[in-house]
């Protein structure tokens, strides 16, 4: 079956949500379980908060996720370059948490449990990490979905559903804020999207929704041009939904090594001719996108 790969566009973001996510058949997914939203969290300042998740965006999928009825709704959340729930307050996140009645969970905080990693067969046996402490809290998640930002990245070219779980789930309490500051080794980032894909393959990723409010060009995670799109792309294959967001920011597949390892562990569709798109095509969201990030369309 083909994997469906709902876009939607909206200058009132919480309609472009609605609309996506209407596009998807999640109710199985979410009823009855614990479900976790991860929001991209990873820094901000009261000057600039373009690189996180906007508030408007978690209420609308909170809103959204709660008509499915799941047994208990976690904001989960794990800043590498700061503190979350200072972050969260800063940025108007806690508000929403506090506003929709959601239990918020700093994943960076113990207990931690140590968890091992596969990788695709082109690496080393091992792998860059062969595994990663993180907090039992996560490993209690039933359904799991990625609420990222349509970004750029200048290690890992983009950072979507896959690198919004990847690069937060390992417990900075453990291994230093920032992460790369080495409190206990680690590997992360010696390759970046060897360890991405193998994340992914550990912590299954059951929705990725990538939200461009506002999306990033030129360099990120932080830094860049913020660009309002108002674009919505949402799947229940969160790698499908990485490799139509990376084609919207102007790379294919084996332009973003971690997508391109992720199909290599068969972990979704990454062939954009076998995936269904019942809202806006690539073709047209990129049109769009372009016009508004550079002022020019590309049409492809």
């Amino acid at each position: 079956m083909a994997a469906t790969v709902a876009i939607e566009q909206d200058d009132v973001i919480e309609s472009a949500v609605s609309r996506a996510l209407a596009h998807l058949d999640l109710r199985d997914r979410i009823r009855g379980r614990i479900v976790a939203v991860k929001p991209n969290e990873t820094s901000a300042t009261p000057e600039d908060s373009s690189g996180v998740t906007q508030p408007d965006t978690l209420r609308a999928v909170i809103r959204e996720l709660k008509r499915m009825q799941p047994a208990h709704l976690v904001v989960t959340g794990g800043a590498g370059a700061g503190e979350t729930d200072e972050i969260f307050e800063m940025t108007g996140l806690m508000d929403v948490v506090r506003e929709e009645d959601v239990e918020f969970v700093d994943h960076n905080r113990p207990p931690f449990e140590r968890v091992e990693l596969r990788y695709a067969p082109e690496n080393d046996v091992d792998g860059p990490q062969q595994d990663v402490m993180v907090s039992r809290r996560v490993l209690e998640y039933q359904t799991l979905v990625s609420l990222a930002q349509l970004k750029v990245h200048s290690t890992a070219t983009v950072t979507l559903a896959l690198k919004n779980i990847a690069m937060s789930f390992p417990a900075a309490d453990y291994y230093g804020h920032p992460r790369s500051r080495q409190d206990h080794e680690n590997s992360f980032f010696a390759d970046m999207h060897s360890f991405i894909a193998a994340m992914a393959a550990r912590f299954h990723i059951d929705a990725g929704i990538i939200v461009g409010h506002p999306a990033m060009v030129g360099t990120g995670p932080l830094g860049g041009v913020p660009v309002e799109s108002g674009l919505v792309i949402a799947s229940d294959d969160a790698l499908a939904a990485d490799i139509a967001g990376a084609r919207i920011l102007g790379f294919g597949r084996q332009a973003v090594r971690h997508l391109w390892e992720a199909a290599r562990l068969g972990l979704g569709e990454a062939e954009m001719s076998k995936m269904r798109f019942p809202g806006l095509s690539v073709e047209s969201a990129l049109e769009s996108f372009s016009l508004r990030a550079y002022g020019r369309a590309i049409r492809r």
